[in-house]
C-alpha cells in the first residue's frame, strides 16, 4: 500500500469537509434513517455511502432539532442522544464548530452558535474531577486546537442452550478519537474478544477457516464465567482523516465500509474483517463521489502467527446522485485483483471505468459493477434496491434465457415503514435479496470478491435468494425490543462439486454451463429468528437480553441442523454482536 498514497496528492484538487467515523453498525445510523424518512426533504448526506462523519451527523441533527417538522418525544430524546455522542461539534468556544454544508462559505452565526453550545451537556460533577465530564466520554479533551475523546468497551453476554454448549462472548477495549486544528482526525480502537459460538458459526470456519468479522484466530485456552472453548482473537481499526479542501476528504485507514440502505449489501458490506484502506470523498453540488482502495488478503486467518499471508487488492468507486431531496440514485463498479508484489497503478486513477482497464490488461481481473436507489416519500417510508451485475448477456437473459452459468446477478429489493399506523418509534423494515450461481467468484479463486475468506458483500455467498423482517420498537425511553425474521433458500456442494455458492471455489470448476438457477444442487432452507431487549442504563451502556433461533432444513438429512440461546449481559460503546449466516 506504500505506493497508494503519493499519487494522490499529484490530482488537481477542483472541488466536504469531514470528521471522525461514526462506527458501522450502531443506533445512531437507524436514528438518522428514521429522521430522514421523517423529514422528506431535507438530507445533507448521501446516506448509501457509510460510514458517516461525526460532523455530518451533527449538521444533521442541528437542522433536525430548527425544522419545522412535527417532532415526537421520541425523536427529540434521538436528537439528544446524537448530540451527547459527538458533542465535539456542539459548537463551544474551544471546540471545533458544526454546520459543515456552510464551513466552506463562513463561520456560523452567533445565534447558530449560542443553539449548539445549549446542547453541549455536562455532568455536574466529574468522577475525581476528571473522568466522564459529560455523560458521553470517560475522558474529554477541549483544547481551541485540539479535541479528544477516550472510552472503555465492554461486551459480556453468557447464553443457555439447549442445543450448543457453553455459548458466550467476552470483548474489552479502549475507543480514542480526536482533531487538530479542523483539518485532521484520527480513530483508533482495539478490542480483545474471547467467545465460544454455536454450531452453525463452527460450521463456518471450518468450512472458510475462518470466523466472521475476525482475522488471526487462535483456540481459547482460558476460561471465563466457567466457560471455556470458542477462539480467541484481536480486532484493530484506525483512521486518519485530511481535510484536502472544503469539498475533498482523504481518509486513511483500517476497518470497513459499507455501500447501500439495507440489512444487506450486495455491492459492499461489514461482514468481512478489517481491511487497509485509502479513500477519497468528492462532495459538491448534488453529487458525492467516493473512491475505496484496498489491500486484502488472500487467504485465512486459522495459521501461525509468523506466516506472511500473500495480499490481494480491491480499486472501487461509487458516485451518489440526488435527483431530488428525497430521491438518491448511485453507481458502482469495483475491481478485485492480485499481483506479486505490486499494485496495479493503472487501477489508481480515480476518473475511469475498471471494465476498460481490466480489458486492456487483458481481462485477468475480476470486475462487479452495481446500481443503488432509494427514495423517501410521504414521510413514513422508504423503497430502496441495489443491483450487482459481475457477468450478463442480455440475449442470455432475455432471449435464450438457458440458465447460462455467466449471468451473475444479484438483485436488492427492500422497504422501511417508520412510527406503523401513527406509533412512536414502531418501525418495520422488509428486506428481499437474490443471487445467482457463480457470482462473486472468479477463474482462479484468488480475485473472489472475499477478505479472509470471508464475502466483501452478502454473507451466503451466492446461488441464494432472501427474506429479511425487522421490527424495531421503543415503548419507553430507555427500552429498544428489536425482532428479525430472516428465511434464505440456499444451495450447498457435496464432497467436491461446486454448485457457485461457495465463492471461493474457482468457477472454472462448475458443475455445468447451462440450466444453472438460485439454490441449485443440495437445497436448504433456513429459519432465523431473533429477538433483541435492551435498557439504556446510561449513555451507551445497555442491558441486553437475548433469544435466538436457527434452523437449517437440507434434502441431505446430515446436513439438517438447530442452534437456539437464550441469555444476555452487559454493553458498553460497542454495537450488538451478530452473526446471521
Amino acid at each position: 500500500m506504500k505506493y497508494l498514497i503519493i499519487p494522490f496528492f499529484l490530482i488537481p484538487i477542483i472541488l466536504f469537509s469531514q470528521s471522525n467515523p461514526l462506527p458501522l453498525g450502531g443506533q445512531a445510523y437507524h436514528i438518522l434513517d428514521r429522521l430522514e424518512i421523517k423529514n422528506g426533504n431535507n438530507s445533507i448526506f448521501h446516506s448509501s455511502l457509510k460510514f458517516y462523519t461525526r460532523s455530518e451527523v451533527v449538521d444533521f441533527a442541528y437542522l433536525m432539532d430548527s425544522t419545522d417538522i412535527q417532532l415526537t418525544r421520541g425523536d427529540l430524546l434521538d436528537l439528544n442522544y446524537l448530540f451527547l455522542d459527538n458533542n465535539e461539534w456542539l459548537g463551544q468556544k474551544e471546540l471545533p464548530f458544526a454546520l459543515g454544508e456552510k464551513r466552506a462559505e463562513k463561520r456560523p452565526t452567533q445565534i447558530e452558535r449560542s443553539l449548539l453550545n445549549a446542547k453541549y451537556q455536562k455532568n455536574k460533577k466529574a468522577f475525581l474531577n476528571l473522568f466522564y465530564p459529560t455523560p458521553a466520554n470517560f475522558l474529554e479533551v477541549n483544547q481551541p486546537a485540539f479535541h479528544l475523546r477516550v472510552n472503555p468497551i465492554i461486551n459480556i453476554q453468557v447464553f443457555s442452550s439447549g442445543t450448543d454448549e457453553g455459548l458466550f462472548i467476552s470483548q474489552r477495549g479502549t475507543d480514542l478519537r480526536g482533531g487538530i486544528d479542523d483539518k485532521i482526525y484520527f480513530h483508533t480502537q482495539i478490542i480483545d474478544n474471547q467467545g465460544n459460538f454455536p454450531q452453525y458459526v463452527q460450521d463456518y470456519v471450518d468450512q472458510n477457516e475462518a470466523l466472521p468479522g475476525a482475522g488471526f484466530l487462535k483456540i481459547n485456552k482460558n476460561s471465563y464465567f466457567g466457560l471455556s472453548g470458542g477462539y480467541d482473537y484481536l480486532i484493530s481499526s484506525g483512521y486518519l482523516g485530511f481535510n484536502v479542501s472544503p469539498h475533498v476528504g482523504l481518509q486513511f485507514g483500517y476497518g470497513q465500509n459499507f455501500i447501500g440502505n439495507g440489512y444487506r449489501s450486495l455491492l459492499l458490506s461489514d461482514f468481512a474483517y478489517n481491511y487497509l484502506y485509502l479513500k477519497l470523498n468528492w462532495k459538491v453540488w448534488k453529487l458525492h463521489y467516493q473512491n475505496i482502495f484496498a489491500e486484502l488478503t488472500l487467504r485465512d486467518g486459522i495459521r501461525g502467527g509468523s506466516e506472511l499471508l500473500p495480499k490481494k487488492y480491491m480499486a472501487a468507486h461509487h458516485l451518489s446522485f440526488k435527483i431530488r431531496p428525497n430521491l438518491q440514485i448511485g453507481i458502482f463498479e469495483s475491481v478485485i485483483f492480485s499481483r506479486t508484489n505490486q499494485f496495479e497503478f493503472q487501477y489508481l486513477l480515480p476518473v475511469i471505468f475498471y471494465r476498460t482497464i481490466e480489458q486492456g490488461l487483458g481481462s485477468p481481473d475480476n470486475v462487479l459493477l452495481g446500481l443503488d436507489a432509494k427514495w423517501n416519500f410521504l414521510n413514513r417510508f422508504q423503497l430502496y434496491g441495489q443491483l450487482a451485475l459481475d457477468e450478463f448477456v442480455f440475449n442470455e437473459v432475455f432471449s435464450e434465457n438457458r440458465g447460462w452459468w455467466g449471468n451473475k446477478v444479484g438483485v436488492q429489493l427492500g422497504g422501511k415503514y417508520i412510527d406503523v399506523l401513527g406509533v412512536d418509534h414502531l418501525d418495520f423494515q422488509a428486506e428481499y435479496n437474490s443471487v445467482r450461481p457463480y457470482t462473486y467468484s472468479h477463474i482462479d479463486g484468488v480475485a473472489s470478491y472475499s477478505h479472509y475468506n470471508q464475502a466483501l458483500a452478502h454473507p451466503l455467498g451466492a446461488n441464494f435468494r432472501e427474506w429479511v423482517f425487522v421490527a424495531k420498537y421503543r415503548p419507553i425511553p430507555k427500552l429498544q425490543i428489536e425482532a428479525r425474521l430472516i428465511n434464505a433458500t440456499v444451495g450447498e456442494d457435496i464432497d467436491s462439486t461446486n454448485w457457485g455458492g461457495n465463492i471461493l471455489l474457482p468457477n472454472t470448476d462448475r458443475q455445468q454451463d447451462f440450466n444453472n438457477e438460485i439454490a441449485q444442487g443440495i437445497g436448504a432452507d433456513i429459519n432465523l429468528f431473533g429477538l433483541d431487549l435492551s435498557y439504556q442504563l446510561a449513555h451507551n451502556v445497555f442491558i441486553d437480553f437475548q433469544y435466538f433461533n436457527r434452523k437449517k432444513n437440507s434434502l441431505l438429512d446430515v446436513k439438517n441442523q438447530s442452534s437456539n440461546y437464550i441469555g444476555g449481559g452487559i454493553r458498553i460503546n460497542i454495537r450488538k454482536q451478530r452473526i446471521d449466516l
